[in-house]
């Protein structure tokens, strides 16, 4: 079977399912007796261990299959959670992240065996007390029978209670015959679980189940070795019944036997019973042939590992939305609404003939304005099916904060609001690295040591926020620390020994403007280089992945009370409200997010700061960029006409563009330039495709501030 079509589903399910481990377990080590928290933890790892068994991927199906051991110890009570087991689970997460990456970048979970992690689990299971351990061993061993001459097929007894002696007395009674079944699963079977369904499922065409052994719930939660036992009530022969069983791809033997609640028939009856079902058995399924191999298609396991390889080399990188059914109606809805507009214009306009001008005229008009109306809520729908919960991302960091509380020495708690913001899907698959870097940093360069904390009176424990909420048509999220804060004497000394200013220019430079050298790359105020940071690689990641984003980040910060970083992004990047402007005869788009007002400026109000154009505006000094010559056009205007400049914010940085006619404000839809030009040209953020199939460039207000 080519299961390579599934790829994607899997590699979804399997984030999903290691997102809610990293979760779950965080909560099992504050509560290590909470079972709803331990049994959610085993259904995960059982959910994981099959999916990796369906793919062919064997070492990620090993690993979690010793996880889930481990995990259904804890269940019964046999395994206490502590704080060692904890770390080992978080190994094995890590783990089963690196078999992920590796499966979406190559297909293949790599070489791997996490041999040592899969000792740690053993350990912990074998290190259960003995007390409990030796009777249960005991207790296998009475129900075992002899193995039999012929290769050591099993048969397990099953003990019956007096309930169970009177159901089979009765059906004895009635003339039904009352078997006691044994089944082996072949030792390469990826889904035990699934192939016992399959046996249950064709026995009770013929009869009925009435006890199993293990019982129904712990072989479906795959919890036997390689055989289990059935007592079934049917009106078939044995032949018949071992048929329908063996009938079942992956099954090794199946043996059955008639109950003699008199007797208990003696091993020896027994094993020479097992021996004529096992041998009538084969021979059936040798005279079946090629009919009974063609019902069921039996892959080696080693095949199915192949095939889960997909041909063709690296997958396509994951990138499904999942979406409410509620989100898809309106949609339906709309394009309905769409097709009912469309046969209404065309209605229109084939009538015009027949009509007057100004009556053709007017219909259609009313039929545009109808389209308008449903183009806009069609946009709406589709920007709402795009957005997901930020909540995908900001998820796995609870699990950083404890492995850097731990690694750095630091007492620190993670506080998070606002998971349930909506961003699209684009925004937030980028927006993951770069919280990370900020976070880290607050970890590391905010927190203050323990020693520190106590001279100032704070808390031992240090507290770090993540916030996240909407603002207009802005998603913005806070970082916050009640650290040390950014010593701008600190990063003022460093800038000046690395040689980025001089002692002069240090000396005229605002606390903001010292701050923003900390987004310089390779840039670090840390002493030593560790493996948490002091390479300066992070806050530069930072600026350039949210600036990438048509976003902007900004920092407050008050020196021994800690530090704010506000990250602030648009809604959408698909979509966006527009000004359309022309500069030299071109058509230009500028964001309306970055847009403050528009301002008729005249020639002479334009004055000289350090030789550069800056406009007086209501008490407020602001630069003038002319787009004519940033964009290397001619200007259409003459140097004695009144001059239309566009006051454009990004963060606490104001400018004003000039440009030669404003055309009005229009919806866009943003299409790429390319890597190739997106690389060369920063101004640039993109371009659109106007109503007259014009092309027009997209002009990025943050790159040009």
């Amino acid at each position: 079977m080519d299961v390579s079509q599934y790829l994607e589903i899997f590699l979804d399910e399997t984030t999903e399912h290691l997102q809610n481990l990293n979760t779950q377990i965080l909560e099992l080590e504050q509560d290590s007796e909470n079972m709803d928290t331990i049994n959610e933890i085993f259904r995960a790892a059982h959910s994981l261990k099959g999916m990796a068994g369906t793919m062919g991927y064997k070492r990620m199906q090993t690993l979690t299959h010793d996880m889930e051991n481990v995990f259904s110890e804890v269940r019964n009570g046999t395994i206490k959670v502590k704080a060692g087991m904890i770390d080992i689970l978080f190994q094995c997460l890590d783990a089963l992240e690196e078999y992920t990456t590796n499966i979406r970048e190559t297909g293949d979970e790599g070489t791997n065996e996490n041999a040592p992690l899969i000792k740690m689990l053993n350990d912990v299971l074998n290190n259960t007390s003995g007390a409990k351990e030796q009777p249960e061993k005991e207790e296998v061993k009475k129900s075992e029978a002899e193995t039999d001459a012929n290769g050591g097929k099993k048969w397990l007894d099953i003990k019956l209670n007096s309930s169970d002696r009177l159901v089979i007395g009765e059906a004895q009674k009635q003339g039904k015959k009352v078997f006691g079944v044994t089944v082996k699963v072949q030792e390469s079977c990826l889904l035990k679980a699934a192939r016992a369904f399959l046996v249950f499922k064709a026995i009770e065409e013929l009869g009925e189940v009435i006890i199993s052994s293990p019982s129904a719930q712990d072989i479906e939660d795959e919890r036997f070795e390689l055989d289990f036992s059935l007592v079934v009530i049917t009106d078939v022969d044995v032949d018949k019944l071992l048929g329908a069983i063996n009938n079942v791809s992956e099954i090794d033997t199946a043996v059955a036997d008639l109950i003699n609640l008199d007797s208990m028939q003696s091993n020896e009856e027994r094993k020479s019973s097992a021996d004529h079902a096992e041998n009538t058995a084969k021979n059936e399924v040798k005279a079946a042939g090629p009919a009974v191999s063609g019902q069921t298609a039996v892959a080696p396991a080693a095949d199915k590992k192949q095939a889960a390889k997909p041909s063709g080399g690296k997958p396509v990188v994951n990138r499904t939305v999942r979406v409410d059914i509620e989100k898809l109606d309106v949609l339906m809805n709309l394009v309905s609404e769409l097709i009912i507009a469309k046969n209404s214009l065309v209605a229109a306009s084939t009538g015009t003939s027949a009509k007057s001008g100004a009556a053709a005229q007017s219909g259609v008009n009313e039929q545009i304005e109808y389209l308008e109306s449903v183009t806009t809520n069609l946009h709406e729908s589709v920007m709402k099916v795009r957005m997901v919960p930020i909540e995908s991302v900001v998820n796995k960091f609870p699990r950083m904060i404890r492995d850097l509380s731990k690694k750095l020495d630091k007492k620190m708690e993670l506080y998070m609001s606002g998971e349930e913001t909506e961003l699209d899907r684009t925004v937030v698959d980028e927006i993951g690295d770069p919280l990370m870097h900020l976070l880290r940093n607050s970890a590391d360069h905010g927190l203050e040591s323990a020693e520190l904390r106590a001279q100032r009176g704070k808390p031992p424990v240090g507290s770090i926020w993540l916030d996240a909420y909407q603002d207009g048509n802005n998603v913005v999220i806070e970082v916050r620390d009640d650290g040390n804060g950014i010593d701008t004497q600190s990063v003022k000394q460093k800038a000046i020994e690395r040689g980025t200013i001089t002692q002069e220019q240090a000396a005229n430079m605002s606390e903001k403007e010292i701050i923003d050298l900390l987004f310089l790359p390779s840039f670090s105020t840390a002493k030593q280089v560790t493996d948490v940071s002091g390479r300066g690689v992070g806050l530069d990641v930072v600026k350039s992945k949210i600036e990438a984003l048509s976003g902007e980040v900004e920092v407050k910060s008050k020196y021994g009370e800690g530090s704010t970083w506000i990250v602030r992004l648009p809604l959408t990047l698909a979509i966006i409200q527009s000004l359309m402007v022309v500069i030299g005869g071109e058509k230009y788009a500028i964001s309306l997010g970055s847009i403050q007002t528009i301002e008729d400026v005249l020639p002479e109000d334009i004055k000289l700061v350090q030789n550069k154009e800056v406009i007086n505006l209501r008490g407020s000094v602001i630069p003038i960029i002319r787009l004519d010559k940033e964009l290397d056009v001619e200007s259409a205007k003459g140097k004695d006409e009144n001059m239309i400049v566009i006051i454009a914010k990004k963060g606490d940085k104001t400018a004003g563009f000039v440009v030669d006619e404003l055309l009005g404000q229009q919806e866009i839809v943003i299409k790429s330039m390319g890597k190739y030009i997106d690389n060369k040209c920063k101004l640039i953020s993109g371009a659109t495709i106007l109503g007259d199939g014009e092309v027009a460039l997209i002009l990025d207000a943050n790159a040009l501030i």
